[in-house]
């Protein structure tokens, strides 16, 4: 199943994509039904019974063209949001870096957050804006010390994010956390895929990114060093992982830094991220007012 958040009037509903339509779950009379996201995941498998009862017996008055709604954020503000970088071999040799036997992880924060179709703005401060495609694993159940075998009993299902990095900031430091967190550089969504629907692990499906068109990063998601699995198993030996979280899992070769001349995003592009089977993240992007 396919699930999103859009605009609806002042606030948001929680919608159901079926085709080219929305089933807006707050239109369906006598529907006990879950009103965002996070109540959705907390919710569980009975929460999710209810929507796919709900969206059977929606009116034709409930469907709305998916082209015509504007998506919000998935979850309005994830309890937790984890970056893996450096999880495609080529991508941390193209940087530089040794294979890696730990995850690199860091934090976005929640103003860094876009929802798709939002512009992401390029800082006044540089110019070195750059793009990284990234399957990202929902989190539907809480967690701590999960083995690597029963970790994906903790997913709820999978979203698309563009780790969009100011370059020039992010290597100020040893610790990324300054070039990963810019305001409106992180597009998140449009929708999530439920587990099931997809491989184990969202594994063996394309990603990529392209730039006005024009492909960038080709990869596949069973490249990844650590996979969904492992990922979740050794973050909960760190923390508590709860419904709602999100771990962005790094990103393929081909970003715009190892490029020469280097390939920066510039004011007036469209970047799209996709991922096989979950769909495509469009964000255009603009300078800083």
């Amino acid at each position: 199943m396919r699930i999103m958040t859009f605009q609806k009037g002042p606030s948001t509903a929680l919608g159901v994509v079926d085709g080219d339509s929305v089933i807006d779950l707050s239109s369906v009379q006598g529907s006990a039904v879950a009103k965002d996201m996070l109540t959705l995941i907390e919710g569980d498998l009975e929460a999710l019974a209810a929507i796919r009862s709900a969206a059977a017996r929606a009116p034709v008055s409930a469907r709305l063209p998916l082209g015509g709604v504007k998506p919000a954020l998935p979850i309005a503000r994830p309890p937790k949001f984890v970056c893996v970088g450096l999880n495609y071999a080529e991508h941390a040799k193209e940087g530089g870096h040794a294979m890696p036997t730990y995850p690199s992880f860091f934090l976005r924060v929640h103003t860094s957050l876009i929802p798709a179709g939002a512009p992401v703005v390029l800082p006044k401060c540089s110019i070195q804006l750059d793009y990284e495609c990234e399957l990202t694993v929902v989190i539907g159940r809480r967690g701590r010390h999960i083995p690597e075998d029963r970790a994906l009993d903790h997913v709820f299902g999978y979203t698309l994010f563009n780790d969009v990095s100011v370059r020039d900031y992010q290597r100020k430091t040893s610790q990324w956390t300054p070039g990963k967190n810019f305001d409106a550089t992180g597009p998140l969504g449009p929708h999530i895929v439920t587990a099931d629907e997809l491989p184990p692990g969202a594994s063996g499906l394309r990603i990529a990114t392209r730039v006005n068109g024009k492909t960038m990063q080709d990869s596949d998601t069973g490249d990844m060093i650590f996979s969904t699995a492992r990922t979740i198993a050794i973050l909960s030996e760190i923390m508590t992982l709860e419904p709602g979280d999100m771990i962005a899992t790094g990103t393929p070769s081909g970003v715009a830094h190892a490029r020469k001349p280097p390939a920066w995003m510039q004011p007036g592009d469209t970047v799209e991220v996709e991922v096989e089977r979950i769909g495509t993240l469009r964000n255009p992007v603009v300078a800083e007012a």
